[in-house]
């Protein structure tokens, strides 16, 4: 079998495919991830998940590269990293009693065939109305600056949701793990 990439330096993407116990390297494909006019959140992250397997694609030929990317979207405001504690702080006080959806693209390609799959999941978040103390202690506690919605679902962060309407649970963290495992299966990985 060829050897698995995940072109990510994301510990969370990592953590994930970890759990289907498959050998595997990472790579930082070191894209910019920037903003197209005009562009849908949806084809904003299948456009990126594309870009880093390709990044990682060519410096590793004989890969399987794996690509992952994640734009959140608040009606028509895009949800970016907050960065900090005012950005969490803000971004969770105008999510309060809202919702957003989480478009997670995922590719993979690469090998003696040369593999093309590609794929976005897309997962609804409905916020509970927060208070201001409320998110105060969640952003003290959790610190998610470096995740889109302020939240990590996979923690404290459930508790701000009312409900999450999805197909891959593993989609709102960061890389969607059923579409990926028959897509590795289709590549010749064994699974499980």
């Amino acid at each position: 079998m060829p050897t698995l990439v995940l072109a990510s330096a994301s510990p969370y993407r990592r953590e994930l495919l970890a759990r289907l116990a498959l050998p595997f390297e990472t790579c930082d494909p070191q894209l910019r991830e920037a903003h197209l006019a005009g562009e849908s959140p949806a084809d904003r992250a299948l456009r990126l998940a594309l870009a880093k397997a390709r990044a990682v694609a060519r410096q590793r030929p004989d890969s399987i590269v794996i690509g992952s990317d994640q734009v959140a979207a608040a009606g028509d405001e895009v949800l970016d990293k907050p960065g900090d504690t005012k950005g969490a702080r803000s971004q969770l006080a105008a999510l309060s009693g809202r919702s957003a959806v989480f478009y997670t693209a995922c590719a993979v390609l690469g090998g003696a065939d040369g593999l093309h799959l590609a794929h976005v999941d897309t997962t609804r978040v409905v916020f509970r109305s927060l208070s201001a103390q409320e998110i105060e202690r969640y952003v003290a506690h959790e610190q998610p600056y470096d995740c889109a919605g302020s939240f990590k679902v996979e923690a404290l962060g459930v508790s701000l949701l009312e409900c999450v309407e999805g197909q891959d649970p593993t989609a709102l963290i960061g890389l969607p793990l059923i579409w990926l495992a028959g897509a590795l299966r289709a590549a010749g990985f064994q699974l499980p």
